[in-house]
């Protein structure tokens, strides 16, 4: 089995984990601020509990997005910087998915809608099956809460902290019964995903890692702020 090292920091909770045969550890911090100052840290100290060298990784895996910004920009380059140093290919994954892994270890669902917050009224969500490994149902898409349009298939389970950031959004969408709105993207995840993508060629050289971005505009103006407010308050 390979060595994987996984870094995600594409939400408020920040975390690193290291794949290294049938043993998986990690570590976690919550606080979007601290992100770059925490990572490398983590990594210290899973290599280090290990016994593990950088450099015994077969591979640097982190959470290319959708998610925040500045959160997916830092975890793609320390993953790309680790990596530099130790000669070590990078595998991009995508963070809804590690959600949807997440929920399947807690309900064992085969069918997974993943909703991440985005902030500004919007979230990231998108719908696998689990067939042998993740299939796309609906790819990742950036939307409204109201806009959200699943495959209504049986057995559909619902994770991600969208449901939790806009209850009354989703509070009358059946899809969302019983969410587990606790749920974010982690490294744990990221790390057991990246074994089958790495086996499938998915790895890329650090110098073509790349973020994966849903929105175009990461802000708006003031005037388009208030013209946002005004279209709100008009839907109350």
């Amino acid at each position: 089995m390979p060595i994987i090292l996984a870094i995600e920091t594409s939400s408020e909770l920040a975390s690193c984990a290291l794949f290294d045969g049938d043993r998986l550890a990690w570590r976690e911090s919550s606080g979007v601020r601290t992100h770059s100052q925490s990572v490398l840290p983590m990594v210290q100290e899973l290599l280090h509990e290990a016994g593990r060298r950088l450099a015994d990784c077969d591979a640097v895996a982190f959470g290319a997005g959708p998610g925040s910004f500045t959160g997916v920009r830092t975890a793609c380059g320390v993953a790309q910087g680790l990596a530099f140093g130790a000669g070590l290919p990078v595998v991009p994954l995508v963070t809804l998915e590690a959600m949807a892994q997440a929920c399947r270890a807690r309900t064992g669902a085969r069918e997974v809608l993943a909703v991440l917050d985005a902030r500004m009224g919007e979230v990231y969500w998108a719908q696998y099956r689990f067939d042998n490994g993740w299939q796309i149902v609906r790819p990742p898409a950036l939307c409204a809460p109201g806009a959200v349009e699943p495959e209504l298939v049986e057995g559909l389970a619902a994770c991600g902290n969208g449901f939790s950031a806009y209850p009354q959004e989703f509070a009358q969408r059946a899809f969302a019964a019983g969410a587990l709105a606790d749920i974010v993207p982690h490294a744990r995840e990221l790390a057991a995903l990246a074994v089958p993508a790495l086996k499938a060629g998915q790895a890329v050289p650090a110098a073509q890692a790349q973020p994966l971005y849903l929105r175009n505009k990461v802000a708006y103006t003031y005037a388009e702020r208030q013209a946002i407010n005004a279209a709100k308050g008009g839907q109350a």
